[in-house]
């Protein structure tokens, strides 16, 4: 199976990854461990390149930072801090925005919860099946 098939979106804090989403797209199997393994490499070796394209701009929005094997790294940064990294094969701009700016606002909304704190992994079971049906609406 080739890794365009598989989405990879994280989450990621200030020290760790606070989410991990790997969304097939639609009709595609799953992914081997190598690929997975792949993803995940290439995702966590864009980190830096999103420091440093965090300093370029004041935009929530970076667009995609990194390119590797006909796939590419696009991020959302919040005010806080949080980096929204999504690997993909190539998605349209708004597209990929508008997934950003709905997972951002149900982010929003699970900070805002008195029970969540902040900068720890998240674990709710309804913010991972919404965080992948806004991922199916906008990119399978």
């Amino acid at each position: 199976m080739s890794a365009s098939q598989v989405l990879l979106f994280l989450i990621v804090g200030k020290n760790e990854p606070l989410y991990e989403a790997e969304i097939q797209k639609r009709g595609a199997a799953g992914s081997s461990d190598a690929v997975a393994r792949q993803n995940y490499f290439v995702v966590h070796s864009a980190l830096d390149l999103v420091e440093k394209a965090s300093w370029t701009t004041q935009n929530m929005y970076l667009k995609v930072v990194d390119k590797v094997n006909h796939q590419q790294v696009s991020t959302f940064l919040t005010a806080g801090n949080i980096k929204f990294i999504l690997l993909h094969a190539g998605k349209s701009e708004d597209t990929i925005r508008n997934f950003f700016y709905e997972v951002y606002e149900l982010y929003v909304k699970l900070s805002l919860n008195p029970f969540y704190q902040y900068d720890t992994p998240i674990t709710s079971k309804e913010f991972d099946r919404r965080v992948r049906a806004v991922a199916r609406r906008y990119l399978a």
